[in-house]
C-alpha cells in the first residue's frame, strides 16, 4: 500500500521533512520500518533524499534494508542489506518506484523467493 503524505510533516530533530512513512507488524511477528524524508541536497545524498526501508523477523533480525547511508566501500549510495549481511547495489529511478520497489521484494521474501 503506498501512502503517499498530501502535506508533510516537518520532523525538528532531523531538519527534514518526512515525504514517506509507513510501518506494520505481521501476524508471524515480523515487521517493517520505512521512512524517506527531504533534506538539503549535499555531498553524502546529492538527490536530497535520505531513505531507510527495513524488513526484520520477530526478533530484530534484519530480512531486508534498503537505504543510501554512505558508509559501505565498494557499493553504489543506494544499496541493500539482507539477513546474511550481503549488500550490494540497487538502481534508484525515484522516491515512489524505490517504495514500490522494496514492497515487492519484501512481499518475495514473505513468500519464500530469494533475492
Amino acid at each position: 500500500m503506498l501512502c503517499w503524505s498530501i502535506r508533510p510533516t516537518w520532523d525538528v530533530t532531523m531538519g527534514s521533512t518526512v515525504i514517506y512513512r509507513d510501518t506494520d507488524v505481521y501476524e508471524d511477528g515480523s515487521r517493517y520500518e520505512m521512512i524517506m524524508t527531504k533534506i538539503p541536497e549535499s555531498d553524502e545524498y546529492p538527490k536530497g533524499i535520505k531513505y531507510r526501508f527495513q524488513y526484520m523477523a520477530d526478533d530484530g533480525q534484519t530480512l531486508l534494508r534498503f537505504d543510501n547511508f554512505p558508509d559501505h566501500p565498494g557499493v553504489d549510495r543506494h544499496h541493500y542489506h539482507t539477513s546474511d549481511g550481503v549488500y550490494d547495489d540497487i538502481e534508484y529511478t525515484g522516491p515512489k518506484e524505490h517504495v514500490q520497489k522494496f514492497y515487492e521484494q519484501m512481499d518475495a521474501l514473505r513468500s519464500g523467493d530469494q533475492l
